[in-house]
Protein backbone atom coordinates (compact mmCIF):
# COMPACT_ATOMS: atom_id res chain seq x y z
CA UNK A 1 0.00 0.00 0.00
CA UNK A 2 1.13 3.54 -0.83
CA UNK A 3 0.11 5.34 2.34
CA UNK A 4 -0.59 9.06 1.93
CA UNK A 5 -2.91 9.74 4.84
CA UNK A 6 -0.45 10.78 7.55
CA UNK A 7 -2.64 13.78 8.33
CA UNK A 8 -5.07 11.28 9.86
CA UNK A 9 -2.47 9.05 11.50
CA UNK A 10 1.08 7.97 10.81
CA UNK A 11 0.74 4.36 9.79
CA UNK A 12 4.30 3.10 9.42
CA UNK A 13 5.82 3.58 12.87
CA UNK A 14 9.48 3.01 13.75
CA UNK A 15 10.03 -0.62 14.87
CA UNK A 16 10.99 0.46 18.38
CA UNK A 17 7.52 1.93 18.86
CA UNK A 18 5.89 -1.47 18.42
CA UNK A 19 8.45 -3.11 20.68
CA UNK A 20 7.93 -0.54 23.43
CA UNK A 21 4.16 -1.07 23.43
CA UNK A 22 4.54 -4.83 23.78
CA UNK A 23 7.21 -4.56 26.46
CA UNK A 24 5.09 -2.20 28.55
CA UNK A 25 2.11 -4.54 28.35
CA UNK A 26 4.30 -7.38 29.59
CA UNK A 27 6.12 -5.51 32.39
CA UNK A 28 4.03 -2.56 33.61
CA UNK A 29 1.14 -2.43 36.07
CA UNK A 30 -0.81 0.68 37.13
CA UNK A 31 1.32 3.80 37.72
CA UNK A 32 0.99 5.55 41.06
CA UNK A 33 -1.03 2.72 42.57
CA UNK A 34 1.72 0.80 44.32
CA UNK A 35 5.37 0.72 45.36
CA UNK A 36 6.11 -2.68 43.82
CA UNK A 37 8.29 -3.11 40.75
CA UNK A 38 5.65 -3.33 38.02
CA UNK A 39 3.83 -0.21 39.27
CA UNK A 40 7.06 1.73 39.60
CA UNK A 41 8.07 0.66 36.08
CA UNK A 42 4.80 2.09 34.77
CA UNK A 43 5.44 5.41 36.52
CA UNK A 44 8.92 5.53 35.02
CA UNK A 45 7.50 4.95 31.53
CA UNK A 46 5.16 7.90 31.90
CA UNK A 47 7.86 10.18 33.22
CA UNK A 48 10.14 9.20 30.34
CA UNK A 49 7.37 10.30 27.97
CA UNK A 50 7.12 13.66 29.72
CA UNK A 51 10.90 14.08 29.56
CA UNK A 52 11.04 13.38 25.83
CA UNK A 53 8.19 15.84 25.21
CA UNK A 54 9.96 18.45 27.33
CA UNK A 55 13.06 18.17 25.14
CA UNK A 56 11.05 18.41 21.92
CA UNK A 57 8.78 21.27 22.96
CA UNK A 58 10.89 23.40 25.34
CA UNK A 59 8.99 22.81 28.57
CA UNK A 60 9.35 21.05 31.87
CA UNK A 61 8.18 17.43 32.24
CA UNK A 62 5.63 18.54 34.83
CA UNK A 63 4.02 20.81 32.21
CA UNK A 64 3.27 17.81 29.99
CA UNK A 65 -0.22 16.38 30.52
CA UNK A 66 -0.86 13.01 28.91
CA UNK A 67 -4.18 12.89 27.06
CA UNK A 68 -6.18 10.46 24.94
CA UNK A 69 -5.67 12.50 21.77
CA UNK A 70 -5.40 16.11 20.58
CA UNK A 71 -9.16 16.63 20.81
CA UNK A 72 -9.08 15.64 24.48
CA UNK A 73 -6.31 18.17 25.12
CA UNK A 74 -8.10 20.94 23.24
CA UNK A 75 -11.26 20.33 25.25
CA UNK A 76 -9.32 20.63 28.51
CA UNK A 77 -7.69 23.84 27.30
CA UNK A 78 -10.88 25.42 25.96
CA UNK A 79 -12.89 24.60 29.08
CA UNK A 80 -10.05 25.95 31.23
CA UNK A 81 -9.90 29.33 29.51
CA UNK A 82 -13.43 30.09 28.36
CA UNK A 83 -16.96 30.36 29.69
CA UNK A 84 -20.37 30.72 28.01
CA UNK A 85 -20.41 33.99 26.11
CA UNK A 86 -16.61 34.32 25.91
CA UNK A 87 -15.44 36.15 22.78
CA UNK A 88 -12.90 33.85 21.15
CA UNK A 89 -10.92 34.63 18.00
CA UNK A 90 -10.05 31.74 15.68
CA UNK A 91 -8.70 31.47 12.15
CA UNK A 92 -10.61 30.40 9.09
CA UNK A 93 -8.82 27.04 9.06
CA UNK A 94 -9.80 25.44 12.36
CA UNK A 95 -10.70 21.79 12.88
CA UNK A 96 -13.94 20.67 14.52
CA UNK A 97 -11.84 19.78 17.57
CA UNK A 98 -11.67 23.54 18.14
CA UNK A 99 -15.00 24.79 16.81
CA UNK A 100 -17.29 22.16 18.32
CA UNK A 101 -16.11 22.66 21.93
CA UNK A 102 -16.46 26.42 21.46
CA UNK A 103 -19.98 26.02 20.07
CA UNK A 104 -20.78 23.70 22.94
CA UNK A 105 -19.77 26.45 25.35
CA UNK A 106 -21.92 29.01 23.50
CA UNK A 107 -18.79 31.07 22.97
CA UNK A 108 -18.93 34.06 20.62
CA UNK A 109 -16.65 32.87 17.83
CA UNK A 110 -14.90 35.46 15.67
CA UNK A 111 -13.25 34.12 12.50
CA UNK A 112 -10.20 36.07 11.34
CA UNK A 113 -8.18 35.36 8.20
CA UNK A 114 -9.59 33.18 5.43
CA UNK A 115 -7.14 33.51 2.52
CA UNK A 116 -5.06 30.41 1.84
CA UNK A 117 -1.27 30.73 2.02
CA UNK A 118 -1.52 34.48 2.62
CA UNK A 119 0.36 35.54 5.75
CA UNK A 120 -0.33 39.23 5.18
CA UNK A 121 -4.09 38.67 5.17
CA UNK A 122 -3.96 36.29 8.12
CA UNK A 123 -1.98 38.71 10.28
CA UNK A 124 -3.94 41.79 9.25
CA UNK A 125 -7.31 40.18 9.98
CA UNK A 126 -5.93 38.62 13.16
CA UNK A 127 -4.82 41.96 14.58
CA UNK A 128 -8.11 43.64 13.67
CA UNK A 129 -10.09 40.94 15.44
CA UNK A 130 -7.94 41.08 18.57
CA UNK A 131 -8.14 44.87 18.68
CA UNK A 132 -11.92 44.66 18.84
CA UNK A 133 -11.51 42.81 22.13
CA UNK A 134 -11.23 39.13 22.95
CA UNK A 135 -11.32 36.88 25.98
CA UNK A 136 -8.91 34.55 24.23
CA UNK A 137 -7.84 32.97 20.97
CA UNK A 138 -7.36 29.51 19.51
CA UNK A 139 -5.42 28.89 16.33
CA UNK A 140 -4.06 25.99 14.36
CA UNK A 141 -0.40 25.82 13.41
CA UNK A 142 -1.03 23.97 10.14
CA UNK A 143 -4.32 23.44 8.31
CA UNK A 144 -5.19 19.76 8.27
CA UNK A 145 -6.90 20.20 4.89
CA UNK A 146 -4.51 22.37 2.90
CA UNK A 147 -1.21 22.18 4.75
CA UNK A 148 -1.16 25.97 5.16
CA UNK A 149 1.45 26.87 7.78
CA UNK A 150 0.04 29.83 9.65
CA UNK A 151 2.34 32.57 11.01
CA UNK A 152 1.96 31.30 14.56
CA UNK A 153 4.98 33.12 16.00
CA UNK A 154 3.61 36.49 14.88
CA UNK A 155 0.04 35.58 15.88
CA UNK A 156 1.27 34.56 19.33
CA UNK A 157 3.16 37.85 19.65
CA UNK A 158 -0.01 39.78 18.78
CA UNK A 159 -1.82 37.98 21.58
CA UNK A 160 0.97 38.46 24.12
CA UNK A 161 1.21 42.19 23.38
CA UNK A 162 -2.50 42.57 24.11
CA UNK A 163 -2.54 40.29 27.14
CA UNK A 164 -4.88 37.84 25.41
CA UNK A 165 -4.47 34.16 26.45
CA UNK A 166 -4.32 31.68 23.61
CA UNK A 167 -4.28 28.00 22.69
CA UNK A 168 -2.31 26.47 19.82
CA UNK A 169 -3.54 23.37 17.95
CA UNK A 170 -0.34 21.61 16.87
CA UNK A 171 -2.06 18.51 15.51
CA UNK A 172 -0.47 18.83 12.08
CA UNK A 173 2.86 20.41 13.03
CA UNK A 174 4.23 18.52 16.02
CA UNK A 175 6.99 16.29 14.72
CA UNK A 176 7.83 18.23 11.57
CA UNK A 177 7.93 21.91 12.58
CA UNK A 178 9.38 23.70 15.62
CA UNK A 179 6.88 23.90 18.48
CA UNK A 180 7.97 25.59 21.70
CA UNK A 181 5.80 26.29 24.73
CA UNK A 182 8.46 28.66 26.05
CA UNK A 183 8.90 30.66 22.84
CA UNK A 184 5.22 30.96 21.93
CA UNK A 185 4.01 31.80 25.42
CA UNK A 186 0.75 29.92 24.88
CA UNK A 187 -1.40 28.92 27.81
CA UNK A 188 -1.82 25.52 26.17
CA UNK A 189 -0.50 23.65 23.15
CA UNK A 190 -2.35 20.46 22.21
CA UNK A 191 -1.14 17.69 19.93
CA UNK A 192 -1.86 14.04 19.12
CA UNK A 193 0.62 11.27 19.76
CA UNK A 194 -0.38 9.20 16.74
CA UNK A 195 0.44 11.59 13.88
CA UNK A 196 3.79 13.32 13.47
CA UNK A 197 5.04 12.10 16.85
CA UNK A 198 4.83 8.51 15.53
CA UNK A 199 3.13 7.06 18.61
CA UNK A 200 0.12 4.76 18.93
CA UNK A 201 -3.45 5.89 18.56
CA UNK A 202 -5.13 6.84 21.81
CA UNK A 203 -2.28 9.08 22.94
CA UNK A 204 -1.83 12.84 23.02
CA UNK A 205 -0.05 15.66 24.83
CA UNK A 206 -1.24 18.92 26.33
CA UNK A 207 1.52 21.38 27.16
CA UNK A 208 0.42 23.70 29.97
CA UNK A 209 2.13 26.98 30.82
CA UNK A 210 0.59 27.29 34.29
CA UNK A 211 -2.36 25.10 35.17
CA UNK A 212 -5.82 24.22 33.96
CA UNK A 213 -9.28 23.11 34.98
CA UNK A 214 -9.97 19.36 35.07
CA UNK A 215 -12.27 18.03 32.38
CA UNK A 216 -12.50 14.68 34.19
CA UNK A 217 -12.31 14.02 37.90
CA UNK A 218 -11.34 10.82 39.63
CA UNK A 219 -8.45 8.81 40.94
CA UNK A 220 -4.89 10.01 40.43
CA UNK A 221 -3.00 7.76 42.82
CA UNK A 222 -2.03 10.74 44.98
CA UNK A 223 -3.68 12.94 47.64
CA UNK A 224 -6.56 10.48 47.80
CA UNK A 225 -8.27 11.98 50.87
CA UNK A 226 -8.78 15.26 49.00
CA UNK A 227 -12.11 15.35 47.16
CA UNK A 228 -10.85 18.04 44.82
CA UNK A 229 -8.40 17.18 42.07
CA UNK A 230 -4.75 17.78 43.06
CA UNK A 231 -3.62 21.36 42.65
CA UNK A 232 -0.39 20.57 40.84
CA UNK A 233 0.29 19.50 37.28
CA UNK A 234 0.20 17.02 35.70
CA UNK A 235 -2.00 15.09 38.17
CA UNK A 236 -4.60 17.87 38.20
CA UNK A 237 -5.58 17.10 34.60
CA UNK A 238 -5.01 13.33 34.56
CA UNK A 239 -7.82 11.28 36.11
CA UNK A 240 -8.03 7.50 35.96
CA UNK A 241 -5.73 4.81 34.64
CA UNK A 242 -3.24 5.96 32.04
CA UNK A 243 -2.47 4.27 28.72
CA UNK A 244 0.99 3.11 29.75
CA UNK A 245 1.70 0.93 26.67
CA UNK A 246 0.58 3.73 24.38
CA UNK A 247 2.76 6.33 26.05
CA UNK A 248 5.71 3.94 26.11
CA UNK A 249 5.36 3.73 22.34
CA UNK A 250 4.97 7.49 22.06
CA UNK A 251 8.21 7.97 23.97
CA UNK A 252 10.06 5.91 21.39
CA UNK A 253 8.43 7.85 18.56
CA UNK A 254 9.57 11.15 20.07
CA UNK A 255 13.05 9.79 20.71
CA UNK A 256 13.24 8.92 17.01
CA UNK A 257 12.36 12.52 16.18
CA UNK A 258 14.97 13.84 18.61
CA UNK A 259 17.65 11.73 16.94
CA UNK A 260 16.65 12.53 13.38
CA UNK A 261 15.58 16.16 13.74
CA UNK A 262 12.26 17.67 12.68
CA UNK A 263 14.00 19.87 10.07
CA UNK A 264 15.06 16.82 8.09
CA UNK A 265 11.56 15.36 8.23
CA UNK A 266 9.98 18.61 7.05
CA UNK A 267 12.42 18.92 4.14
CA UNK A 268 11.65 15.39 3.03
CA UNK A 269 7.89 15.83 3.22
CA UNK A 270 7.94 19.25 1.56
CA UNK A 271 10.09 18.05 -1.33
CA UNK A 272 7.52 15.41 -2.23
CA UNK A 273 4.67 17.85 -1.75
CA UNK A 274 6.15 20.19 -4.37
CA UNK A 275 6.66 17.35 -6.83
CA UNK A 276 3.12 16.09 -6.27
CA UNK A 277 1.63 19.57 -6.69
CA UNK A 278 3.48 20.14 -9.95
CA UNK A 279 2.53 16.71 -11.28
CA UNK A 280 -1.15 17.03 -10.40
CA UNK A 281 -1.34 20.45 -12.04
CA UNK A 282 0.16 19.01 -15.23
CA UNK A 283 -2.61 16.42 -15.19
CA UNK A 284 -5.16 19.24 -15.27
CA UNK A 285 -6.40 19.02 -11.70
CA UNK A 286 -7.21 21.93 -9.41
CA UNK A 287 -4.44 21.92 -6.82
CA UNK A 288 -4.36 23.97 -3.63
CA UNK A 289 -0.70 24.85 -3.20
CA UNK A 290 1.28 27.92 -2.30
CA UNK A 291 3.86 29.44 -0.01
CA UNK A 292 4.03 28.42 3.63
CA UNK A 293 2.87 24.85 3.08
CA UNK A 294 3.73 21.69 5.00
CA UNK A 295 3.45 18.09 3.77
CA UNK A 296 -0.31 18.15 3.12
CA UNK A 297 -1.97 18.91 -0.21
CA UNK A 298 -5.58 19.01 -1.39
CA UNK A 299 -6.87 18.80 -4.95
CA UNK A 300 -10.12 18.53 -6.87
CA UNK A 301 -10.69 16.41 -9.95
CA UNK A 302 -13.55 16.50 -12.42
CA UNK A 303 -15.36 13.85 -10.39
CA UNK A 304 -16.72 13.37 -6.89
CA UNK A 305 -13.86 13.46 -4.41
CA UNK A 306 -15.05 10.28 -2.66
CA UNK A 307 -15.11 8.47 -6.00
CA UNK A 308 -11.61 9.74 -6.74
CA UNK A 309 -10.33 8.43 -3.41
CA UNK A 310 -12.04 5.10 -4.02
CA UNK A 311 -10.41 4.84 -7.45
CA UNK A 312 -7.01 5.40 -5.86
CA UNK A 313 -7.76 2.90 -3.10
CA UNK A 314 -8.42 0.23 -5.72
CA UNK A 315 -4.86 0.84 -6.90
CA UNK A 316 -3.48 0.48 -3.39
CA UNK A 317 -3.08 4.23 -2.73
CA UNK A 318 -4.49 5.47 0.57
CA UNK A 319 -5.71 9.09 0.63
CA UNK A 320 -8.57 10.90 2.33
CA UNK A 321 -11.54 12.64 0.74
CA UNK A 322 -14.38 14.82 1.96
CA UNK A 323 -14.44 17.68 4.46
CA UNK A 324 -11.76 16.27 6.78
CA UNK A 325 -13.62 17.32 9.96
CA UNK A 326 -12.86 20.93 9.04
CA UNK A 327 -15.86 22.56 7.34
CA UNK A 328 -14.63 26.01 8.37
CA UNK A 329 -11.42 25.52 6.37
CA UNK A 330 -13.39 24.37 3.34
CA UNK A 331 -15.74 27.33 3.65
CA UNK A 332 -12.72 29.64 3.67
CA UNK A 333 -11.24 28.01 0.57
CA UNK A 334 -14.54 27.75 -1.35
CA UNK A 335 -14.56 23.94 -1.34
CA UNK A 336 -17.37 23.31 1.14
CA UNK A 337 -19.79 22.01 -1.51
CA UNK A 338 -17.36 19.55 -3.06
CA UNK A 339 -14.74 18.69 -0.48
CA UNK A 340 -11.28 17.73 -1.67
CA UNK A 341 -8.97 14.78 -2.03
CA UNK A 342 -6.14 15.14 0.48
CA UNK A 343 -2.70 13.63 0.40
CA UNK A 344 -0.40 13.96 3.40
CA UNK A 345 3.18 12.78 3.46
CA UNK A 346 4.95 11.43 6.53
CA UNK A 347 8.38 10.52 7.84
CA UNK A 348 8.81 7.95 5.07
CA UNK A 349 8.04 10.41 2.25
CA UNK A 350 9.85 9.42 -0.94
CA UNK A 351 9.69 9.82 -4.70
CA UNK A 352 8.26 6.32 -5.15
CA UNK A 353 5.12 7.43 -3.31
CA UNK A 354 4.74 10.55 -5.43
CA UNK A 355 5.31 8.62 -8.65
CA UNK A 356 2.70 6.02 -7.67
CA UNK A 357 0.22 8.76 -6.80
CA UNK A 358 0.63 10.54 -10.13
CA UNK A 359 0.36 7.28 -12.03
CA UNK A 360 -2.74 6.33 -10.06
CA UNK A 361 -4.38 9.69 -10.67
CA UNK A 362 -3.56 9.54 -14.36
CA UNK A 363 -5.04 6.08 -14.64
CA UNK A 364 -8.17 6.31 -12.50
CA UNK A 365 -8.93 9.89 -11.52
CA UNK A 366 -7.74 12.34 -14.14
CA UNK A 367 -10.85 13.77 -15.76
CA UNK A 368 -10.84 17.41 -16.68
CA UNK A 369 -13.90 19.43 -15.73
Amino acid sequence: MIYLDNGATSFHKPPQVYRAVTEAMRTCANPGRGGYGAAMAASEKLYACREAAGKLFSCQPEQVVLTNNCTHGLNIAIHSLFRPGSRVVVTGFEHNAVTRPLHGLDARIVVAGRKLFDWADTLSEWEKALDRGADGAVFTHVSNVFGYILPVEQMAKCCRERGIPFIVDAAQSAGSLPVSLEALGAEFIAMPGHKGLLGPQGTGLLLCRNGGEPLLRGGTGSDSINQDMPADLPERLEAGTMNVPGFAGLTEGMCCLLRRGTEDIFRREHAQLRLAAEGLKKLGLEVFAGEHQAGTLSFRAGMDCEDAAAALAKQGIAVRAGLHCAPLAHRSAGTLDTGTVRISFGIDACFAQTRALLQGVSKGVCRKS
